[in-house]
């Protein structure tokens, strides 16, 4: 399938895309703040210079969009399985299939590449995806992970908990994926 855009057209249209500031990482920014969560943006001391920094909960937020970071992304084309669901935003392109497959498997290499380093110098690492922002899922992602810093927070203070299993279990939305292991003691 050929490109219906000139290679001119489609350098201006690729230019235009946005590596910060980017919606899902504002809807994230914006929720954190209305929640009195205070952060730092793009901190380049630290590998990758991460979206989100939370001194205070030595935690780093990743807001990645789906397609650039390979959500669901094998070098076979088959979609791969992701927290029970499949994410409907990553389609590999049809022209400069190539290309595109290296693209994205260069980019999935460097993130694991930076979490590994972001883990191995103390940091909690959560990633939030684009899909996971969506309206229908939005609510459930977002206090998912103001739960989970609460969680990281208690847990550098020191503070153990307990969990009675004999009451009726409430389901309490969890946070994109946190790599931070939050025990319940």
């Amino acid at each position: 399938m050929t490109d219906i855009f000139t290679p001119e057209q489609r350098h201006v249209v690729m230019s235009h895309i946005r590596s910060k500031d980017t919606r899902p990482e504002m809807l994230v920014r914006r929720f954190l703040h209305r929640h009195g969560v205070r952060y730092s943006l793009h901190v380049k001391h630290l590998p990758g210079h991460p979206d989100i920094v939370l001194r205070k909960y030595h935690t780093i937020i990743l807001v990645n969009g789906c397609f650039w970071h390979g959500h669901g992304f094998n070098s076979n084309q088959q979609p791969l399985q992701h927290e029970n669901s499949l994410c409907s935003i990553f389609r590999l392109p049809h022209s400069n299939i190539d290309f595109w497959k290296k693209k994205i498997e260069r980019n999935i290499c460097r993130d694991e590449k930076q979490h590994k380093e972001l883990t191995e110098m103390g940091w909690n690492v959560i990633t939030i995806w684009e899909c996971q922002l969506r309206p229908s899922e939005r609510e459930n992602t977002l206090f998912g992970l103001l739960r989970t810093l609460n969680l990281i927070l208690m847990k550098n203070m020191g503070v153990h908990l307990t969990y009675n299993t004999d009451e009726e279990d409430i389901a309490m939305p969890q946070a994109a994926e946190s790599d931070s292991a939050i025990e319940s003691n």
